[in-house]
């Protein structure tokens, strides 16, 4: 299906620069364009390829002003980001959706199905289970009793969800996912030995919230393991046990919350970023790559980062005196050796 620079513009709201009625059928990167092809502009690390660019139409933002000539058609949209991911959202709408359960499915009679389901082959659904309108259940899927998904949602392959677990509207959740295990809770006795918990709650998704391939979300001791509205979680994530994360928060790959820490609103949490248990998490904040978190962050929308965690802007002007370390060790060392010599010779009276 081929679209016009003038169409898609229109459906941007957006203003053409150039030949409005060039069409093309897919996308490209900037930088391996080719004709037939949009592209879009959003990172100024890219904007040189713009000038060389084989793509047909680029998406830029409307402050762009081009320092050469671009050979390309041009589409100024509030945001290129944005307007890229409106067209990959309408692309996916046409594409074909599957339907049907699978003879090779495995559902339980009490289990409740909406309409336009799919339920793909090895699926396991249990006992007393909701699963809402247009959902997506693909192959070899476990789903345990008395769980509920919302309309809209997609569980991939090889996704286990526990039993009580509720999920709610338009969630995704990737292959390899395990939504409910047991949160680790172990009671050392006197000699050493651990006992085993029993974990008797379960874990609450919010709508529109994604969980990447293969992250974890443990279910809770008593109560709820919670995860708000519009929350989008990476690849590889583990949520401990009663851990609670607020609505719009993004949280990247290895991330580790340990249990019963709350999570505020619109936090930003970079890679490998690791949180201790029963810490309260100010909303607003961000946390850079493999930050190292050992209690409350109580100030909202600060930025964090460092193992032990600094200010950003600590944390900078640290890492320029850590790389001037070996010179700084050396010319302290020249000062010992200097006062050293000054005091053998008597000419300064002793340190000490």
């Amino acid at each position: 299906m081929e679209f016009s620079a003038q169409q898609i513009a229109d459906f941007l709201n957006g203003e053409v620069v150039g030949n409005k009625n060039i069409k093309v059928n897919n996308f490209s990167k900037i930088e391996e364009g080719k004709h037939g092809t949009l592209t879009f502009l959003a990172n100024p690390k890219y904007t040189h390829y713009i000038y060389e660019t084989k793509a047909d139409i680029v998406l830029v933002n409307r402050s762009f002003k081009p320092e050469h000539n671009v050979e390309a058609t041009m589409i100024k949209v509030d945001d290129a980001y944005q307007a890229i991911s409106q067209l990959f959202m309408l692309v996916e709408k046409f594409k074909p959706q599957k339907v049907g359960i699978s003879a090779k499915s495995d559902i339980a009679a009490s289990t409740t199905l909406g309409d336009d389901v799919f339920v793909g082959a090895f699926v396991t659904i249990g006992e007393n289970c909701t699963i809402g309108n247009n959902v997506k259940i693909y192959p070899n899927t476990q789903i345990g009793d008395n769980v509920s998904i919302g309309e809209g949602s997609i569980i991939y392959a090889n996704v286990s969800i526990y039993q009580h677990c509720v999920l709610g509207k338009n969630n995704i959740i990737h292959s390899g996912a395990v939504i409910g295990a047991d949160g680790f809770g172990f009671a050392p006795d006197e000699q050493g030995h651990y006992s085993k918990i029993p974990q008797i709650g379960n874990v609450v998704l919010g709508d529109d919230v994604e969980i990447g391939a293969n992250s974890t979300i443990d279910r809770a001791t008593m109560g709820s393991t919670i995860v708000a509205d519009g929350t989008k979680i990476d690849n590889l994530v583990q949520i401990a046990h009663n851990v609670e994360v607020g609505t719009h928060t993004a949280i990247a790959a290895q991330t580790g919350i340990a249990g019963s820490t709350k999570v505020g609103k619109r936090c930003v949490f970079g890679g490998q970023v690791g949180i201790t248990g029963h810490a309260t998490i100010a909303d607003g904040t961000i946390l850079g790559a493999q930050t190292g978190v050992s209690g409350s962050i109580k100030e909202p929308n600060k930025v964090w980062i460092g193992s032990p965690m600094l200010p950003v802007d600590t944390f900078r002007r640290s890492s320029v005196i850590i790389r001037k370390l070996p010179e700084l060790a050396q010319k302290i060392n020249t000062i010992e050796r200097e006062l050293q010599t000054l005091k053998d010779s008597n000419t300064i009276p002793s340190l000490k």
